[in-house]
């Protein structure tokens, strides 16, 4: 009588004895890196449970690792090149890839040729891990994002879409926080000049100046809009005066478009803060220099690119970390 042969245990079913995902199970079968100690002892233990017996061509393709991981950035490219808020993210994403070994690539994906050299990069597994960051509501890159089987975690949730993973900053918070300084100088006719409404940041900091007026009983302005460029910033405070000549209160969602809003205040003959007291976003190194100094929201951008880079250096290594808010406070200056 022929015996007949034993079913080979798969990898999954390694993955499932010992109560990990299959990509930690993969990464412990392959001795890489980023892999906690406890789960490194379950797979092992249920690798001799099993009698699990790895498939030597499947391995050699797990352990291809290309030691890469892409930095994305929506936005325009002159934008990004002179805003120091992305300076700072790049630093502290570079610092977080270094001590894991992995080299940061930068993409910048607003051009459709852009975007096709990066879905081609993405699906030809140039690297081991992406990180999306300035994207808005219905933006293409948002497709290439989810559609890729790599890795993805989010520097700043997009609009319309709930990711898995992402890191972001408090921004509701810190917009009532900003709002509420306001406030507390005394100011009730308070303005807003926000970003993009199709961003979910300028959305998310729209809402912390509404809650802040609408809970002190005091109506809020319909926003005025840039682009987060000091000139938009200068536009939007025009409009601003011209739309409500007694404002004496302004909250900028971001450092760059308060400093425009300076200028437009200064050009149209209004003392800050005698005048019109003003708040920024970001705690920027311009907010130190701008005359007067700008009181401001601080985030820790660095950490913002730090954190991002560390949850998919998570994710490479096949554990599931938790998304992850960075909380934010105001920092006040001469402008209130």
């Amino acid at each position: 009588m022929t015996d007949v042969p034993r079913r080979q245990p798969t990898l999954d079913e390694v993955a499932e004895r010992a109560g990990v995902s299959r990509s930690a199970a993969s990464r412990v079968l392959n001795n890489a890196p980023h892999v906690s100690r406890d789960k490194r002892e379950a797979v092992r233990r249920a690798i001799r449970e099993l009698g699990y017996v790895p498939n030597t061509t499947a391995r050699a393709l797990a352990t291809r690792q290309r030691g890469v991981a892409a930095l994305v950035i929506a936005g325009e490219t002159p934008a990004i090149f002179a805003d120091p808020f992305y300076a700072q993210v790049i630093v502290g994403a570079s610092a977080a890839l270094e001590e894991a070994d992995l080299h940061l690539m930068l993409c910048l994906a607003a051009a459709e040729r852009s975007r096709r050299r990066l879905e081609e990069l993405l699906r030809a597994r140039g690297v081991d891990g992406a990180m999306f960051m300035a994207i808005r509501e219905n933006d293409p890159v948002l497709d290439i994002a989810r559609e890729t089987e790599l890795p993805v975690v989010f520097g700043g949730r997009p609009a319309g879409f709930e990711p898995s993973w992402y890191v972001d900053a408090d921004n509701v918070g810190g917009a009532r926080k900003a709002t509420e300084h306001l406030l507390d100088r005394g100011r009730r006719r308070v303005g807003m000049i926000c970003g993009p409404l199709d961003t979910q940041v300028s959305r998310e900091r729209h809402r912390g100046y509404r809650e802040a007026m609408i809970l002190a009983g005091l109506e809020p302005f319909a926003p005025e809009s840039g682009d987060f460029t000091e000139p938009s910033g200068a536009a939007a405070m025009a409009e601003l005066l011209v739309r409500h000549p007694g404002v004496d209160g302004v909250f900028a969602a971001n450092d760059n478009m308060a400093a425009g809003a300076l200028r437009a205040l200064r050009g149209a003959g209004r003392a800050v803060p005698g005048d019109v007291a003003v708040v920024g976003f970001d705690d920027l190194d311009i907010a130190r220099i701008t005359e007067p100094s700008l009181t401001t929201v601080h985030q820790p951008i660095q950490d913002l690119g730090h954190e991002t880079a560390r949850m998919l250096v998570r994710l490479i290594g096949g554990d599931e970390p938790s998304p992850l808010i960075l909380p934010t406070r105001v920092v006040a200056r001469s402008s209130t």
